[in-house]
């Protein structure tokens, strides 16, 4: 049996779609089954907490959704893992991952210190707080921006990869860093050829999701590891939840 895994763009336009399944698809495992949904109302990018504000309301509607239509996991394709606690602890069985910590965890592993790509500053103190969080402040060699919003990283492709380059030669020389992620979603499909100039692992944080998503749901199948309902992911009780309309 495949495992179904829902992609939700957390933004409110479907451009883009049909080229982002694709390109998963080339990376997935092959009993991975993969969907994407986006939200039906909402920002169409996700760079100022307020847009994140208003958004997670409608992501957390769409990974309630997804547990209903019989999802196994949920991806939120967003760095900056916007609604991830709270999705995780609204729900049931479903499998619940975003771009950021599955990013981060993976670099710890691939080397001493990592670097991330930001497309502008704004993005870089809730990435900051985020990666301390998640327990790898130590791990952080730097941030570097290449001054492009979400919505241009794909309009010219040579330029957004020229300034991907300036940014990764900063990271490894002058920061020092052994690892880079590329830290935002959209900045999907420059990977490869930036990998194999630089020798480093470039990490793809839409494609470090993916993996990481059908690493844990191996592991909870094979060993019934999941997420803890002890504490920070206890969820809540569902009478009150229907009492108070918010099933």
């Amino acid at each position: 049996m495949k495992n179904r895994i829902l992609h939700l763009k957390p933004v409110a336009y479907s451009d883009l779609n049909d080229e982002i399944l694709a390109y998963l698809n080339k990376y997935k495992s092959d009993n991975t089954e993969i969907e994407i949904r986006n939200l039906s109302r909402g920002p169409s990018h996700l760079e100022y907490l307020y847009y994140q504000a208003v958004a997670e309301t409608e992501i957390l509607r769409e990974i309630r959704q997804a547990e209903r239509d019989g999802f196994d996991a949920a991806m939120i394709s967003c760095f900056d893992d916007p609604g991830l606690f709270t999705a995780r602890e609204i729900s049931q069985n479903l499998l619940v991952t975003a771009a950021a910590e599955s990013s981060v965890y993976l670099a710890a592993t691939l080397g001493d210190r990592f670097s991330v790509i930001v497309g502008r500053d704004k993005w870089i103190p809730q990435m900051r707080d985020l990666i301390a969080r998640y327990g790898l402040k130590d791990k952080l060699a730097s941030f570097r921006s290449i001054s492009l919003g979400v919505l241009e990283l794909h309009r010219d492709k040579r330029e957004t990869a020229s300034r991907i380059r300036h940014a990764i030669e900063n990271a490894l020389v002058l920061d020092k860093a052994e690892v880079i992620i590329l830290g935002c979603t959209m900045q999907y499909g420059f990977f490869e050829i930036l990998q194999e100039e630089y020798k480093v692992p470039i990490i793809d944080s839409m494609l470090a999701n993916l993996k990481y998503t059908e690493y844990l749901l191996e592991v909870k199948q094979k060993t019934g590891w999941t997420f803890s309902r002890r504490g920070m992911y206890e969820r809540p009780p569902d009478k009150e939840m229907a009492d108070w309309g918010l099933t």
